[in-house]
């Protein structure tokens, strides 16, 4: 651990618990809140040290999915948490990097014999993503036992499909979850692609605490009105020069309108650090943690300077957080 991150994670006002497991006997049951950054990458280019976008928050004895990333049910699995055991899903959009384990919660969850109940909540378009996945299921689940006699189970059992748009809110126990749509998508306001689909931030209100979680965002008024008071905001984060390279690198002849389409939506859509250190000032909460982070890694000098820009900003707490990294708003 470089010296400047030790001092980071010293100094944290929404404290860091551990980077190790926490188990779930230790979490959420006391009235105390914990955000664990299951998967911290960004962007679709796989990365050997950071799984895909996925995070839990537990509360009040409740386990929360927010976005499910690629290896988000193994991610589960080092931190205690068995895939029976969620008892919601919040999706901010449909991109693939965030949605892609989704499949494999509802599967093994049918395994071994989740039945309670599942709600999923999402932004337009998410039922068609579950009931498409629940498709995808019936091979599997026709065969579960693979013994002839054994009785039929339904796959879809207890799950129920929330679509949420922005300014919509919803209730759970004693968390009140709010949605704003964001800047990661640009239709033009009228058109059709603008009505059947949202990018949502979510912000999670807990008795003496709240989360604000930005998904994916370009600069946003919506999402610093959303945060405004929090005491945490999960934040995203790119070094978009980078990115561009590393994406372009990774989809060598990639025709020349769709490397344009793509460096303008990584340019307009997304945060850099200058970006998410802007954000936390004007909404004025004093801690920030970066997730869905695509750039230079802690062991890389240019890693500091993302810190630099933030602070350009921003005098609050800053944190680029790791997978598994616990925290305690």
């Amino acid at each position: 651990m470089t010296r400047c991150r030790a001092a980071i994670i010293a100094g944290l006002a929404a404290a860091l618990v551990s980077a190790a497991p926490a188990t779930a006997q230790q979490a959420g049951g006391d009235g105390t809140a914990e955000w664990i950054t299951l998967g911290t990458g960004g962007g679709p280019v796989t990365n050997p040290s950071r799984s895909q976008p996925a995070n839990l928050l537990r509360f009040g004895g409740q386990d929360y999915l927010v976005d499910v990333g690629d290896g988000t049910a193994m991610q589960i699995g080092k931190v205690g948490v068995q895939t029976r055991m969620i008892d919601a899903i919040f999706i901010s959009h449909l991109h693939f990097d965030h949605t892609g384990g989704l499949a494999a919660i509802l599967g093994l969850r049918f395994q071994t014999s989740g039945r309670d109940p599942l709600t999923i909540y999402g932004p337009p378009g998410t039922r068609d993503l579950v009931d498409g996945l629940f498709a995808s299921m019936v091979p599997g689940a026709t065969a579960n036992y693979g013994v002839a006699g054994a009785p039929p189970a339904d796959h879809r059992a207890g799950i129920e499909v929330v679509e949420l748009r922005d300014g919509e809110s919803a209730t759970i126990g004693e968390m009140t979850v709010t949605a704003r749509g964001n800047s990661h998508y640009s239709f033009p306001p009228e058109s059709e692609l603008a009505k059947r689909f949202q990018s949502l931030s979510y912000r999670f209100d807990m008795p003496g605490k709240s989360i604000v979680y930005t998904g994916d965002t370009g600069p946003s008024p919506a999402v610093e009105d959303l945060a405004r008071g929090a005491d945490l905001l999960v934040a995203e984060m790119m070094d978009i020069p980078l990115t561009i390279t590393r994406m372009l690198a990774a989809n060598p002849g990639l025709p020349d309108a769709q490397a344009k389409a793509m460096q303008s939506h990584l340019a307009t859509h997304h945060l850099d650090a200058r970006d998410v250190g802007e954000m936390a000032a004007r909404a004025g909460v004093p801690a920030v943690v970066v997730t869905h982070f695509a750039g230079r890694e802690a062991a890389e000098p240019e890693h500091l300077d993302y810190y630099r820009q933030a602070r350009e900003a921003y005098d609050g707490v800053f944190m680029i957080a790791d997978d598994l990294d616990v925290f305690r708003p």
